[in-house]
């Protein structure tokens, strides 16, 4: 191998670990503050990619039906759930978020959607299509269940994640579908060519760990994930609502989620079920990150691009037995390290 080529397979392993990286901070928020595993964390990946490159022909994407459809079952979850004090302001609520936001969304992209617009307006346009549907999940299929026990709730985090790639085969079908890239700049830097494509992931994914950085550090609400993370009783008794914790924390990972699918998706083919094996590799990040350290998280994604990127070119049919490989040696050392717990007898 001369530089040449490590240089190239360097550059692939820092782009893809950058996707990686977007993926494992998704999946620390929402078990820092919910407990759940986000198993449907790459199905956001799908329906992003999917929605941007049916925006890019003209066409509305089934993304917007489907968040009708969910949105609709969670007005009937919330208003059954608060039957016994129902009240009109919290009806007028509870439509406004789950059957006036969706409806409107759907009537946005059936009036925007065209083949001439510009790809910043597709991009943002996925984004408002997407991110209620991570909302309205939450509603259906978490908050009900929000005390019991991690192993309830990465069962249901499971049973979301067939349904979604179930919905994601009825609303897109099984061709692949990409998109236009997001810029058709290239910049040469001695040997290396970096891409619009490959410079818009880099700035998009230090945009975001830094509006995520202020968000937590310096807004109201960022400050109660915070709190609701450490201690979800404590944080219930200072008046923190956690359910609206769980339902902010699922909708910010449905958004770096679309906005990764987004990313990728001019230099990939996405059919309905690629963005589960994605997924598993920003999993795979968040969990050498312990689930729990933000920058530890990101270090490791960048280290699974880079192993995949050699894997690929040494043993491409083994890159992904390699990839999910990291994860042995650092459960054995976890797992030699934890305390010692005595089973409970009967």
């Amino acid at each position: 191998m001369d530089t040449t080529i490590l240089l190239f397979l360097l550059q692939d392993g820092i782009t893809n670990g950058a996707i990686y990286a977007l993926l494992g901070l998704g999946l620390v928020l929402v078990f820092a503050v919910t407990r759940i595993i986000l198993i449907p964390q790459g199905e956001f990946v799908t329906f992003g990619a999917l929605t941007y490159a049916a925006l890019a022909v003209g066409q509305v994407p089934g993304t917007a039906r489907l968040g009708v459809v969910l949105g609709l079952v969670a007005l009937a979850f919330d208003l059954f759930a608060a039957r016994n004090n129902l009240t009109a302001r919290a009806v007028a609520r509870s439509a406004a978020v789950y059957a006036v936001l969706p409806f409107a969304i759907l009537g946005i992209a059936n009036a925007v959607a065209s083949p001439q617009n510009p790809a910043a307006l597709n991009f943002l346009l996925s984004l408002i299509i997407v991110a209620p549907i991570g909302l309205y999940l939450y509603r259906i299929a978490f908050q009900p269940i929000a005390h019991a026990s991690v192993l309830v709730l990465l069962i249901a985090s499971v049973g979301v994640h067939l349904a979604l790639q179930g919905l994601g085969l009825v609303f897109f079908g099984p061709e692949g579908l990409r998109g236009p890239p997001i810029s058709e700049t290239a910049v040469t830097l001695g040997t290396l060519r970096f891409t619009g494509q490959s410079l818009g992931i880099y700035a998009t994914t230090l945009t975001l760990i830094v509006a995520l950085w202020l968000f937590f550090g310096r807004t109201l609400y960022g400050k109660a994930l915070r709190a609701t993370a450490v201690n979800r009783l404590g944080a219930r008794l200072v008046g923190i609502r956690t359910s609206l914790s769980g339902q902010l924390a699922v909708l910010l990972a449905a958004v770096i989620g679309a906005v990764s699918g987004i990313l990728i998706v001019p230099v990939t083919t996405i059919y309905y079920d690629t963005g589960f094996l994605i997924g598993l590799k920003g999993f795979v990040a968040a969990i050498i990150g312990g689930l729990i350290s933000y920058p530890l998280t990101a270090l490791a994604a960048v280290l699974v691009g880079i192993v995949e990127a050699f894997s690929s070119f040494y043993a491409s049919n083994y890159k992904e037995v390699i990839v999910f490989t990291l994860l042995l040696p650092v459960l054995v050392l976890r797992s030699l390290a934890a305390p010692a717990v005595e089973e409970e007898k009967d």
